[in-house]
């Protein structure tokens, strides 16, 4: 392992200032911070992805457009409103730019734009005036932690992650903020995710290092089978840690995205375990599998079932439900070899081996799976690829949190 976790967030990299406010973006909300700045004082290599939905809010048209010269140098972002399904939403996510620009004195090609909230409503560009407003010349090192609450919906708490690894003998830091709760479902896997780092990538390979290691992370996360509108994941490279800029795939890449992959998986574990009414990180550790793509692909089915979900938030040890996932999932699989056993800090029981149930003690099972972090142990046995997928329970309050939403 090259990297080690240090306190921080999305600010933590080198040239890189933050601040959130409230702005009033949605007019009902006359406390929580709302408006979101992450700035660097040069102009970065940057590249994003995007959520897979057909339907797609205008930030995500925009945001393209202005990467399509790799290069970005500020983000804003609000919350409170998708600013998706608007008549007039390219515009205002435009003008989201401009303000932003002018504020902090970059060109509006090299701002990212994003808005998380409810669709459909008009995006009032009056409270963004004010709040940039009240955010120029503030923003700072101890700002980021106020961006991730600004980018906050129904999440309960903020996700930040830092960490630290070393290129070319230079100390290289990596920081991230992302916010998500529900309407979060494999094919990007997050909402909102803003990643920062002071090492010295080309632009062709950022983008290459976001793609392998969004395949492992984010793209592996699963709430509840919704993929939103507004799913964006964007990163930004400052250079100033002074390594040698990379620019093939050699060793220095090959450590970078190491230590990448662990930061977008940081982030997707905390956006997992928060998903909305959850009471629990679940885990699905699949090993032997034939392929890689089989191994994800039958965590990705486990991950997602419902029933196994609700049986989680019930300390409930039927692992039918996990057979009758990897049964449908598609995946190249041998059910007679399949093992499976239930992990958290209470210990560990095997439920299941050779496709077949076997006794064990429900008892134990029941101390097992009430812990906050559950681990879904599945064994092949036909192979040697391995993955993990990350969601969450499924509770009654899930249902009364978006039986609301709206109103």
């Amino acid at each position: 392992m090259n990297y080690k976790f240090i306190k921080g967030g999305v600010t933590a990299p080198q040239g890189f200032t933050a601040q959130g406010v409230c702005a009033s973006v949605k007019p009902s909300n006359k406390t929580k911070r709302d408006l979101a700045l992450i700035y660097s004082d040069v102009l970065c290599n940057a590249a994003a992805v995007f959520t897979k939905n057909l339907v797609k809010s205008d930030t995500i048209a925009v945001t393209k457009k202005h990467l399509e010269n790799g290069k970005a140098q500020a983000v804003i972002v609000n919350s409170g409103n998708a600013n998706t399904c608007n008549a007039d939403g390219y515009e205002k996510a435009e003008q989201m730019c401009k303000i932003a620009a002018e504020a902090l004195n970059v060109s509006e090609q090299d701002v990212i734009v994003a808005s998380t909230g409810v669709i459909g409503q008009v995006l009032p560009i009056e409270p963004v005036i004010k709040g940039v407003e009240e955010m120029k010349g503030r923003l700072s090192k101890e700002g980021g932690t106020n961006a991730a609450e600004a980018i906050m919906t129904t999440d309960t708490v903020k996700k930040e992650m830092a960490m630290e690894m070393t290129l070319d003998g230079k100390k290289v830091t990596i920081g991230g903020i992302a916010k998500g709760s529900g309407m979060i479902h494999i094919n990007m896997g997050t909402m909102l995710s803003f990643v920062t780092t002071d090492a010295a990538v080309s632009g062709e390979m950022l983008r290459e290092a976001l793609l392998e290691a969004v395949e492992d992370s984010y793209n592996m996360v699963s709430v509840d089978g919704d993929t939103s509108t507004n799913d964006t994941l964007a990163i930004l490279a400052s250079g100033k840690a002074g390594n040698k800029e990379i620019t093939e795939k050699n060793q220095d890449y090959r450590t970078f995205v190491e230590g990448l992959t662990a930061a977008f998986k940081a982030l997707a574990k905390q956006l997992a375990a928060d998903g909305e009414g959850a009471t629990k990180l679940l885990v699905c550790s699949v090993s032997g599998a034939k392929t890689k793509k089989d191994a994800k692909g039958v965590a990705k089915s486990v991950i997602c079932s419902s029933l196994l979900k609700a049986a989680m938030f019930g300390a409930d040890a039927n692992w039918g439900r996990v057979l009758c996932a990897i049964g449908y999932s598609g995946m190249n699989v041998d059910v007679k070899k399949v093992d499976v056993s239930f992990k958290s800090s209470k210990g560990v029981i095997d439920v299941c081996k050779n496709g077949a149930g076997i006794e064990f003690s429900e008892e134990k099972a029941k101390k097992i799976l009430l812990e906050k972090e559950i681990e879904i142990l599945v064994s092949l046995n036909d192979g040697n690829a391995q993955a993990q997928a990350y969601g969450c329970d499924l509770t009654y309050d899930y249902v009364k949190i978006n039986g609301d939403y709206r109103t």
